[in-house]
């Protein structure tokens, strides 16, 4: 399959919380409000437009997405970005469009001088993009979740040297 990946526009935004709405529909652990979050996102100082990126199939059709927003790490601040949520269309899943999806973001964000990311994500999938678990830093959660499931990941060598405590979301997360 051929695909492409560019940065999101505003035209793109109603298509593309579809887009989101339908890759969550059926999944377990999941809320059904992450087109709900990607919307409240972008209207906070969080939203990075640089950062949020949109696959197209043949057909010019939006089939998947990614989005990173600003974070802080810890008592001191420390910046960085969540990556939440990367969705894809069920019948375009497993060809390689969330994993090109994230590659092109976490290049982006480094290019843009980001110097690390966290994800709440499976831990099977994560770790082949670097992340690795959060803990590793001192890095906690906000909220209970499971060690190997809270992941981080450096941009830059030593991204996250000195950073550790709580990860502080955006307020589109606690909402």
């Amino acid at each position: 399959m051929h695909y492409t990946i560019r940065q999101e526009t505003e035209t793109d935004y109603p298509e593309t919380e579809r887009i989101v709405k339908q890759a969550f529909a059926d999944e377990t652990y999941s809320d059904q409000t992450e087109h709900v979050l990607v919307h409240k996102i972008r209207q906070t100082e969080a939203f990075v437009p640089e950062l949020s990126f949109v696959a197209f199939n043949e057909t010019n059709e939006i089939v998947g997405q990614v989005l990173l927003s600003k974070i802080t790490i810890g008592a001191f601040h420390t910046p960085s970005l969540a990556l939440a949520p990367v969705s894809v269309l069920p019948a375009y899943q497993g060809q390689g469009i969330g994993s090109k999806l994230i590659d092109t973001s976490l290049q982006k964000a480094a290019e843009l001088g980001y110097s690390s990311v966290i994800v709440l994500g499976h831990p099977d999938y994560y770790p082949r993009f670097g992340f690795a678990p959060a803990s590793k830093w001192e890095i906690t959660a906000p909220f209970a979740v499971e060690d190997e499931a809270f992941m981080a990941v450096e941009l830059i060598q030593g991204g996250l040297t000195n950073t550790q405590g709580v990860v502080q979301y955006s307020v589109p997360f606690d909402q």
